[in-house]
């Protein structure tokens, strides 16, 4: 009689869990805008460490909603697979790891963007490397470069000069030290360039749901 108990009960949970993941998923448009944060691994704490403007803030990456066929995708510049579309959950849980979190946020309606020509825009760039120099002229692009390049039309983000330096030691954080010596490029401290923490907190965005 336990045992049947505690099966109804995880049941009860698992649907209950499914019927919530499915509204977060349903609230999603055309267009919306999807952070992801890992500040556990590698460069997405270094990016973190550098960029995170508040608490509600500390993403490491991102991309663009696109429905079609009933089904969710994200295209985005991955650092393993360059620009590419791929299903909605496999950008939030990749390699199913359960540390990252999706937060949802969609464009403002003020800014009337053209969110078909960005799509456009982020299709035809399906295919085109990632940018792990993160210098906005080399080739290919990284993941805030993309977004900014597919709204730069209606000039919705801005670009500021980027840091690498730890605020808590005001030194070069030592993953970006690292980063920059295997490729044999220099720092870009103080280039142009954007982070998802960045265009979070510009202003330009609503907060819609956060996917669990």
């Amino acid at each position: 009689m336990q045992k049947l108990t505690i099966k109804i009960i995880t049941l009860l949970l698992l649907v209950f869990m499914s019927c919530a993941h499915n509204k977060e998923i349903q609230s999603l448009n055309n267009g919306d805008i999807l952070f992801r944060g890992n500040q556990q691994r590698g460069l997405s704490q270094a990016i973190n460490k550098v960029t995170q403007t508040t608490r509600e803030t500390n993403y490491t990456h991102m991309g663009i909603c696109k429905l079609a066929n009933d089904s969710v995708y994200i295209i985005h510049a991955s650092s393993k697979n360059g620009v590419c579309m791929e299903p909605l959950m496999d950008f939030c849980r990749p390699n199913n790891d359960t540390l990252y979190i999706t937060d949802i946020y969609r464009l403002k309606t003020e800014l009337n963007v053209n969110i078909n020509s960005a799509l456009t825009n982020a299709i035809n760039l399906i295919g085109q490397p990632y940018d792990d120099t993160y210098i906005m002229e080399r080739p290919g692009y990284y993941c805030s470069e993309f977004i900014y390049y597919i709204f730069k039309s209606d000039s919705v983000f801005t670009l500021n000069p980027m840091t690498f330096i730890d605020p808590a030691t005001g030194n070069f954080h030592t993953d970006w030290v690292e980063h920059y010596q295997k490729l044999g490029v220099n720092i870009p401290e103080g280039m142009p360039g954007c982070n998802p923490n960045g265009m979070a907190a510009e202003g330009k965005l609503d907060f819609i749901t956060r996917i669990q």
